[in-house]
């Protein structure tokens, strides 16, 4: 591995170390920036690797991490001495961004410590595909925080993708399906559970998707997040979001992004009630071209970046700038997240 400094605050508290994995931007910057220990006064890293002074760091020089995620997209701490869901959460809180409210994403996850939950809790031979997180409603997260608690046993990668660089390439590969979506949005349709379903990626039951066990309330919250609710015999619902804009302009970098969920609709919502091919249509209601969504994934897979986690890793991203997904993989494997405004 290749160790160099940036222009790091501190007198070097962060050094930019690169991995085969990471993918080299259009501005020279790489994707995901990774930066490790620097010694806090230029020499070896025994001196920045403890959580206290990362903590200590990040609250002196929040507004520079905040550039290098400008710049990057995302930015992977490696090697600081966090260990536990306990250290991670005072990782979070040393950035001071407020919480966001997980109400109407589909994946299960529960709390762990303070503002720190569990990731998608879905079967590890199931794949999460490619997502801005909770893109199919109004209020979504601006940044996420990732943490490696445990590795892997084998694969486990939350592999990440620039969404400038996949609007683009669909905007020049596919331009008519994109004047589409353009001009009528995307119409997200999920069936969920009474109760949370542990066996299937997006089985968060209506309860715990508004945070509450009362059906008014729950039709209530819906309607904030621009979605109907329809009741079901079996005690479920059907959840009808939209249109949602499927193309969103990044103000941070002035630039138009690819910020929706519809391939991971559309190719992952699929359980014993959901069929994915439905989950996920044009604002209209109309069906999207299989084939433009199935390119749309494979670019994806082409502009991916997938590190493998280690233990202690803590990965910043951009939520407006970057999606995300999960590799399958063989347990034992813990990684979990933090959702901020």
């Amino acid at each position: 591995m290749e160790r160099k400094m940036v222009r790091s605050p501190g007198g070097g508290f962060f050094v930019e170390t690169t991995v085969p994995e990471q993918r080299e931007q259009a501005n020279g910057v790489l994707f995901p920036r990774l930066l490790q220990p620097g010694g806090g006064g230029g020499g070896g890293g025994a001196a920045a690797s403890d959580l206290n002074s990362l903590v200590g760091a990040i609250k002196k020089h929040k507004s520079w991490l905040e550039q290098q995620l400008k710049l990057s997209g995302a930015v992977l701490l490696r090697g600081f001495g966090v260990h536990t869901a306990e250290d991670f959460n005072a990782v979070v809180e040393a950035f001071d961004y407020p919480e966001l409210p997980y109400i109407g994403g589909a994946a299960p996850r529960y709390k762990v410590v303070g503002r720190i939950y569990t990731t998608n809790d879905s079967p590890p031979d199931q794949t999460v595909t490619f997502h801005h997180e909770m893109a199919q409603v109004p209020e979504y997260p601006g940044k996420l925080f990732f943490f490696c608690e445990t590795e892997a046993a084998e694969g486990g990668e939350t592999p990440i993708v620039l969404s400038h660089v996949v609007y683009e390439r669909m905007l020049k590969e596919w331009p008519e399906f994109v004047a589409q979506l353009q001009d009528k949005g995307l119409l997200y349709t999920r069936n969920l559970t009474d109760g949370d379903d542990l066996t299937s990626a997006i089985g968060r039951g209506w309860q715990s998707t508004f945070l509450t066990e009362d059906r008014v309330e729950a039709e209530k919250r819906a309607a904030k997040l621009g979605a109907q609710l329809e009741w079901l015999a079996d005690g479920g619902v059907k959840m009808i979001t939209g249109p949602m804009p499927a193309i969103k302009e990044d103000e941070l970098r002035q630039q138009p992004v690819w910020f929706n969920s519809m391939v991971s609709a559309y190719t992952a919502w699929k359980d014993s009630r959901n069929d994915p091919e439905k989950a996920c249509s044009f604002g209209d209601g109309t069906p999207l071209p299989r084939n433009a969504v199935l390119a749309c994934l494979q670019i994806l897979h082409q502009e991916k970046a997938a590190i493998p986690w280690r233990h202690g890793d803590v990965l910043l991203v951009d939520n407006t700038a970057v999606q995300h997904s999960r590799n399958t993989f063989v347990p034992p494997r813990r990684v979990l997240a933090s959702l901020v405004k």
